[in-house]
């Protein structure tokens, strides 16, 4: 899953290109589109494209430099990589004014607080809703129906992605009902999960104590989030033998990563979407447990990890026989 700009830039041009092609003439359409990906990939200039399109290959730009390159950069690339994002974004602007994905992304890059990111897209959302529906409605009248429905679905993305912010920015900020709100009112929207807010909203259960939203999720999903999710609420009740098991797991499905378990390393938010990673591997337990700061590091504890991030840190330690921040096995 997971939002992938690059590909749904190349979905926004073949839908405008099918838009362009004569359909009294299927023979010469049929041939002309069998050039496309040709074409797109030596001499995109040369395809039809409207402001909003090129606005959003802008912001395709951007995601592979603020999404991809800027959290690996060090301190003197850093600010170079958000310079030349932001300028791609306020490019894109100015091409299209409705580009939600770049006034999302630009307010974030220059907006570090959570808790104004998450009212600047409170105050928004309707008004992106609206307009990504009058965008699907517009093109879904002018192409055949099996164009339409993936018309319909690329449509409503930014919108998607906007309640998929919505619901992360308000857990970082402790609003979890809030999160909680956005992530179900995005899953009715869109049940495949494009943009994977049922990780979320499991983190979100899981602070509200829900253990039988914790439980249906795990049941659906079973990855990282769902098994430190359950870790969490098995932790909080001292069912300190449940908590283990639920290490054991995360040990057996993400096998050579106890690292990242007892290092618990924090790294950026996508600005576009949640960043893609292959599925059970290391990167993807990276983001799980960056994204999971947010039960690791309740309560105060003298390692900084948190109540939680400490427990969780001594006991992979133990199972997994290696050492700890502080150096020493304890196995």
């Amino acid at each position: 899953m997971a939002h992938d700009s690059r590909r749904e830039d190349y979905l926004r041009m073949s839908l405008r290109f099918a838009l362009s092609l004569d359909e009294g003439d299927p023979s010469r359409a049929a041939r002309e589109f069998a050039s496309f990906t040709r074409r797109l990939a030596r001499d995109r200039d040369s395809l039809p494209q409207s402001d909003a399109d090129r606005a959003f290959h802008l912001v395709s730009l951007a995601t592979e430099l603020v999404d991809y390159r800027l959290p690996f950069a060090g301190d003197s690339l850093a600010d170079s990589l958000t310079a030349r994002g932001l300028a791609l974004l306020e490019e894109a602007l100015s091409l299209d004014p409705n580009c939600h994905d770049a006034v999302r992304m630009s307010f974030s890059l220059k907006t570090p607080s959570a808790e104004a990111r998450w009212r600047f897209l409170v105050e928004r959302e309707e008004s992106v809703r609206l307009s990504c529906e009058s965008t699907r409605d517009q093109l879904c009248a002018e192409l055949d129906e099996t164009r339409a429905a993936l018309a319909e679905n690329v449509s409503m993305r930014p919108w998607w992605r906007w309640l998929a912010d919505m619901a992360e920015c308000a857990l970082i900020c402790g609003r979890n009902r809030a999160a909680i709100d956005a992530a179900e009112r995005l899953l009715a929207a869109e049940p495949s999960d494009l943009s994977d807010v049922r990780r979320t909203l499991v983190y979100a259960l899981a602070k509200l104590e829900d253990g039988d939203g914790v439980r249906r999720l795990a049941a659906e999903t079973g990855d990282a989030w769902s098994l430190l999710a359950s870790l969490a609420l098995a932790h909080k009740r001292c069912d300190f033998a449940e908590a283990r098991r639920q290490v054991e797991r995360l040990l057996t499905a993400y096998p050579g990563c106890a690292p990242v378990l007892m290092r618990q390393i924090e790294i950026p938010d996508g600005r576009f979407a949640r960043i893609r990673v292959p599925a059970r591997g290391e990167d993807e337990l990276i983001l799980a447990v960056s994204e999971g700061v947010v039960l690791l590091q309740e309560g105060a504890e003298r390692s900084g990890k948190g109540v939680l991030g400490a427990w969780l840190a001594r006991t992979v330690s133990e199972l997994a026989g290696e050492k700890d921040d502080e150096g020493a096995s304890r196995s």
